[in-house]
Parts: C-alpha cells; structure tokens; sequence
C-alpha cells in the first residue's frame, strides 16, 4: 500500500485564507465583516482537525492525540498572556475563567455528545477503563488543587494563593501532568490504544510520508493560530452581544473557549462516530488535563516575576458543577463501556452550565 503524498488543496488554503483575514482587520470594513470572520473560523478549524488525522496517522496512537493537545493548548497559553500584558489591571481572572470553561466543556459537551452519537449508532462502546481512570484521577486532583482549593487557604483573604503557595502548585501541576504523559506514552501505553470492537471502523489508509507529515505538522500550528487570533479578534462583537443580552461578561470567554476547542470537538466526535471511543476519550481528556495543567502554570509564572494578581479561586455555584461533573465521569467510565444515558447526562450538566452562564 502507497504512502500518501499529497494534501488536499483546501487543508492548506483556508488557514492563510484565515491570516488573510486577521489582516484585514487592521481596516474599517464593517458589522458585515464579523459574519467573514466566523468563516474563516470555521475553515480553519475543519483544516487543523484534517492535519491533527495525519499527524496521528503517522505516529500512531496516543501520541497522535497527545500532540493536538499540547498544541492547541500552548496557542491557548499564548493568548491568555497576551491578553493579560495588554490589560493587566482587569485580568486577574482571565486564566481562571478561560481553564474553567475549557473543562467544563471538555468534560461535558465533547465527551456527552462523544458518548451520545457513539451510543445512538452502536448501542453500546467499549474503551480500557484503566486509561480513563488514570486521565479523570489527575483530572480531579489538578482541578481542585487549582480551582478550589485557592478559596480555603488562610494566607491570602479571597480566591488567591500567596505567591509561595502559587509556584508550589505550579510545580505540584506540572508533577502530575508529567507523570499522566509518562503513563500514557511510557510504561502504560497499551492502556489507551483503541481496543477491538465490533463494527469499528479502521484506518486502513497508507501512512502519510514524512515530507506530508511534516507539512501538516507546520501546517497545524498555522491553522490553530488562526482559529484562536480569528477568536480573538471575534470578541469585540460578542462582548457588544452579551451586554446586549444582560449576560455576565463571563459569557465571552466561554463562547471564545468553544471556537478555541472546536478542533479537538470535531476530532473526538469523529472518532467515536466510527466506533473509536478511546481515541475520543484520550483527545477529550488529555486536551482537559492539558488545558489546566500547562496553562496554570505558566500563568502562574509571569504573574509572578511582573507581581501581578492572579485569582484562580472559582465561585460555590462553579465549584458543585465541577464536583458533580467529575463525580459523573468517574460513575459513567466506571465499567468500561458506555451507552447513550451517560452521553444525555453529561450533555444535561453542559447544558445547565451553559444557562447559568448566562443567568447566574
């Protein structure tokens, strides 16, 4: 069987088409100019979900899943920082609200409808329980370390750590991080290859060549800085809306937080429409655990050496959603296999985070 040789025109036109546009916005070019926007979005994430196949294609699983991860959450760290050195003074929370929604999102929206359409098409999917229990147990400890803990510490009054006690946790996320990659990648990496189950769908495609592998890789970080700049530059216009709405400023991260999430969405939905729920656990997941784990930490760094303040402390309605989400994701992966009552679950408790975002 051949190797392929070539990428589809399109996978590598629609993210310069969307650097194009980031361009553009330097000019006055109207409301209408928003609704250009959204697609060049929308075309460059459909393009980095294509690049992230081909790059897991050529290196295999986990590591494919693991790679899209990291880059999409290193763009997302890049963001956060850059917006908090433009606007210091009213982005204490920026890091905090940003982690909380991407969880949030990951662990409700994206796994439910995973396990939604995966039931629905194949009654019932199959996964090693064994991966997921160690992804949701560094999971849980990193989002309330993080999270929760910050509002019970006694040295700062509020939703602060100290600063001896931020870089402690910094270094303690890291550790945890470290080690989940470890056992992924490592010494337990049978745990999360995609086990056998009926009717699934292989990739019986030829591996792509290195020269492709290495253009979809360069290819894949144009396309993810696109979809986060192209975010970014949407947020003007939809703070306009949420305070059309009366909603909480909030509101905007969380919209920014779905566009930025919406390859890892794409990929993971896909994967369990063909019978490979591992794969869409291990991207859901590891992009979870990703997200807070490499994104604290960096924050948690330059607000330290520029002496700024950081609050990662989240409110008690926050904390009962995050509790009682990760207290649902342990019951629901609890035998390895799941159906589409833990997917509607799931996409309740997303649901109910969303409303109350926009009516706290």
């Amino acid at each position: 069987m051949k190797p392929a040789l070539s990428l589809p025109a399109w996978t590598l036109a629609s993210p310069l088409l969307g650097w194009l546009l980031l361009f553009a916005t330097r000019f006055s070019l109207g409301s209408w100019f928003y609704a250009v926007l959204v697609l060049g979005l929308l075309g460059s994430v459909v393009a980095a979900v294509h690049h992230a196949e081909v790059i897991a294609h050529r290196v295999g699983e986990p590591l494919g899943t693991l790679l899209l991860a990291v880059a999409v959450t290193t763009i997302e760290v890049a963001l956060i920082v850059s917006m908090m050195v433009s606007a210091p003074e009213t982005s204490a929370a920026l890091a905090r609200d940003t982690v909380f929604a991407a969880v949030m999102i990951i662990l409700n929206g994206i796994v439910g409808l995973c396990l939604l359409l995966g039931g629905s098409r194949y009654r019932e999917q199959i996964f090693h329980q064994q991966g997921v229990n160690a992804a949701l147990t560094t999971l849980a400890a990193i989002v309330i370390l993080t999270l929760v803990l910050p509002n019970y510490t006694e040295t700062v009054e509020g939703p602060y750590y100290s600063a001896s006690q931020l870089a402690f946790i910094a270094v303690v996320s890291v550790v945890l991080y470290g080690t989940f990659v470890l056992v992924q990648t490592v010494r337990h990496r049978d745990y999360f290859l995609v086990p056998d189950a009926p009717g699934e769908h292989a990739a019986h495609a030829a591996p792509p060549t290195n020269r492709v592998t290495a253009l979809s890789s360069l290819m894949l970080v144009v396309a993810l800085g696109a979809v986060v700049l192209l975010a970014k530059a949407l947020a003007p216009a939809l703070e306009a809306g949420v305070q059309q709405i009366g909603a909480p400023p909030a509101l905007v991260g969380v919209i920014i937080a779905l566009f930025v999430l919406l390859p890892e969405g794409i990929a993971a939905v896909q994967a369990a429409r063909h019978n490979r729920l591992q794969v869409s656990l291990n991207l859901a997941l590891g992009s979870a655990l990703a997200s807070i784990a490499l994104t604290i930490p960096v924050v948690a760094l330059v607000c330290l050496v520029q002496g700024w303040p950081l609050a990662l402390g989240i409110d008690a309605k926050s904390t009962v959603l995050v509790v009682l989400s990760l207290t649902i994701a342990t019951l629901a992966f609890g035998t390895g296999r799941t159906t589409i009552m833990q997917g509607a679950v799931h996409l309740v408790i997303f649901a109910v985070y969303l409303f109350v975002s926009v009516v706290p």
